[in-house]
């Protein structure tokens, strides 16, 4: 373990309802110094002052405690780093927790490695609500609230309402149409819109309707029991939908909706980089992998690029996880903070000499009460499973899936609900991916998978199941370090360099975001169209002679080039060539440029312009005859060629001049007859 500052390491056994790890933990830790208790957050409480008092940075194994801890530190005025690892639900309480030593010290040393917080979006709302429903439970629900919220109440086609004696809110008719925004910012488009006639005696009569109305509100209440407004609409903040006939969760929502004003925070799931997107070029769509995916609709077109709304996006992280370019990163944390963990994670289970590792990576929401479920009322984890939390396993890359192969994994779980809240199509492509990678590499058959599963049995039997791999022989330290694309890169080196059995290329099925391009040399005609085209320079030219470069690390198949080619010569051919990710960028096509005939200037190509020569000379009215000297203009550079044009007053645009008018003469002189007139 990696470390800056003096670090002092607590490991309880938690009353002894767990084995002593302290060993284990020492050598793993071998750079901390290591103490050992049995109850820290009570009896041995004055220990832990005395280590704050007297250290830079502590690393606590224990979480349950963990404000109480954070609470002695901030009276003791302990400014450095405090960080707390769960080695009991994870590791001791489990059947085979007397051999979960190794997997305690990597817990300790992965807890140490701190993430950078992502920035925050604020979401205001001044608590205008607009209760959406069919007939009096919206209205009950308003007056629940009116003394709460700004109420309006919209009723679709309602039947027969009566009317109260005194309206505490508005109550109008209409049909929302369609909806955007977010917690703060909703904006309803409604249709049939009218409100009621003031006479309205025995029921609701409304007065003449209107469509295209427009609502604005900061809340959005459901109760109308039909479609949603909004894709994955349980994850808009600020939406509510309940179904009309549960009165439990009406009360439910109508307690949410009232504690819904003033300013709330959440994170940038996503750090976004235009200039990356290869979404489109010159109105040409090429990677739509993020729109694809997006559960929510945050992501939309944005000219050549996309752009992502931060209110909306729920931070599902799949745009992350199948972005080719890094152009879109996830920030909880980034993907160079989460595989550094993972290093340290699986460098210290080897150096405490544990066997076998598997990691599993699993949410807070999901996996983390499924694991616990399991220490408390099951067999718990298996010794040689080890745990990670991330904030969605959606998030995850294939960099994420490969890398802990290279670092010593036998195989990697991703820890799911057997009903999940996001789309898996992305997760099931990068598995994919990645399979095929290290099956052909010889680390495992099947090195990666989901685990799907709300039952902490079924939990513990699917990780029976797993079967390890083979681990390199030699395995990498390569430290994940930049953005995200660079660290992929760097992933697919070492997990190359440390293969049980390694093979230089590795096909990948259509679609997959890594390749090379079959380019048809002959019909190139070095027009660079490709390159002005391609978004991550994975297609560059030169400036010395016209040529054409790639350089397949960084091509992401977005199929902008053989969309743009004018001599459709370009083909994808999705692979990953270990060998040509080494190294740099290859010539595909280089020639001689032409150069001018009055100047000299080089421009163009040779083959080009003496194809074009080829094509006119002889064979356009425009360069045959006493005009064939003019075939030299397409021999000239620009500025040339329009002296040469200005100078002889040649219009190349003009066509063959007309012949004169016949005349009646000239037909009778055709025909030998003698005309009238004299001469």
């Amino acid at each position: 373990m990696a470390l800056e500052k003096r670090r002092n390491v607590l490991v309880c056994s938690c009353e002894r309802s767990m084995p002593d790890y302290g060993d284990s933990v020492a050598r793993g830790c071998q750079r901390a110094e290591v103490e050992t208790g049995n109850q820290f957050c009570g009896a041995e409480l004055d220990r832990v002052r005395a280590i704050l008092s007297g250290t830079e940075a502590v690393t606590i194994g224990c979480t349950q405690q963990a404000p109480l801890f954070s609470e002695v530190a901030e009276e003791l005025g302990f400014g450095g780093e405090l960080a707390f690892a769960n080695i009991r639900e994870t590791a001791g309480w489990s059947e085979a927790g007397a051999a979960a030593g190794p997997k305690a010290a990597a817990l300790m040393a992965m807890a140490a490695e701190s993430a950078d917080a992502p920035e925050l979006v604020t979401l205001s709302s001044r608590g205008v609500i607009l209760i959406y429903g069919r007939d009096e439970t919206a209205i009950e629900a308003g007056q629940q609230l009116a003394d709460k919220l700004d109420v309006t109440v919209l009723l679709s086609r309602p039947d027969e309402v009566m009317p109260h004696r005194v309206w505490d809110f508005p109550v109008m008719k209409g049909t929302i149409r369609n909806a955007s925004g977010h917690l703060g910012a909703f904006e309803l488009a409604v249709d049939d819109f009218a409100a009621p006639a003031p006479s309205s005696r025995d029921r609701l009569r409304f007065g003449a309707s209107r469509d295209g109305a427009v609502s604005h509100a900061d809340i959005v209440l459901d109760l109308t029991g039909g479609t949603p407004l909004f894709p994955a609409h349980e994850l808009r903040d600020g939406y509510i939908r309940v179904d009309p006939g549960d009165r439990g969760s009406i009360a439910e929502a109508i307690w949410k909706a009232a504690d819904l004003v003033g300013e709330f925070d959440k994170p940038r799931f996503i750090d976004f980089s235009d200039s990356l997107c290869a979404h489109s070029r010159s109105r040409i769509t090429g990677c739509t992998r993020c729109l694809d995916l997006c559960p929510t609709g945050a992501i939309a077109p944005a000219g050549d690029h996309v752009a992502i709304n931060a209110e909306v996006c729920a931070g599902c992280g799949s745009c992350a996880a199948v972005c080719p370019t890094g152009a879109a990163a996830y920030a909880l944390p980034a993907a160079d903070a989460l595989l550094r963990r993972v290093r340290t994670l699986l460098l210290t289970y080897r150096q405490a000499e544990g066997q076998d590792p598997v990691v599993l990576f699993h949410d807070a929401g999901h996996g983390e009460p499924l694991i616990d479920a399991l220490a408390r009322f099951g067999a718990g984890l298996p010794a040689h499973v080890l745990p990670v939390a991330v904030n969605e396993i959606t998030q995850l890359g294939v960099e994420a899936w490969t890398a802990p192969f290279a670092w010593g994994a036998t195989a990697v779980r991703a820890l799911g609900p057997a009903r999940p809240k996001h789309d898996t199509a992305g997760i099931a492509a990068n598995i994919t991916i990645a399979n095929l990678l290290t099956q052909s590499l010889g680390y495992s058959a099947q090195a990666c998978d989901l685990i799907e599963a709300d039952d902490p049995d079924m939990l513990r039997s699917a990780l029976d199941q797993v079967v390890p791999g083979v681990a390199p022989a030699q395995p990498s330290t390569f430290l994940p370090l930049g953005k995200k694309r660079h660290v992929l890169e760097n992933t697919m080196v070492e997990l190359h360099r440390a293969a049980p059995t390694p093979v230089d290329r590795v096909e990948l099925p259509a679609g997959a975001p890594f390749g090379s391009l079959d380019i048809d040399v002959d019909g190139c005609t070095l027009c660079l169209s490709c390159v002005s085209a391609c978004p991550t320079g994975a297609l560059s030219d030169s400036e010395d002679k016209p040529a054409l470069y790639f350089a397949e690390s960084a091509c992401v198949q977005c199929g902008l080039c053989a969309a743009t080619c004018p001599e459709h010569v370009i083909t994808l051919a999705p692979q990953l060539d270990f060998q040509a990710w080494r190294a740099p960028r290859r010539m595909v096509k280089e020639e001689e440029p032409y150069h001018c005939i009055s100047c000299g200037k080089p421009f163009g190509t040779k083959s080009t312009v003496e194809r074009i020569v080829a094509r006119l000379e002889g064979k356009h009215w425009m360069f045959t005859g006493e005009n064939a000297r003019r075939i030299d203009v397409v021999r000239m550079c620009d500025n040339c060629r329009v002296d040469a044009v200005t100078n002889e007053g040649f219009d190349p645009y003009a066509s063959p001049g007309r012949p004169a008018p016949r005349t009646t003469e000239d037909y009778l002189r055709e025909r030998g007859t003698p005309s009238d007139k004299p001469g």
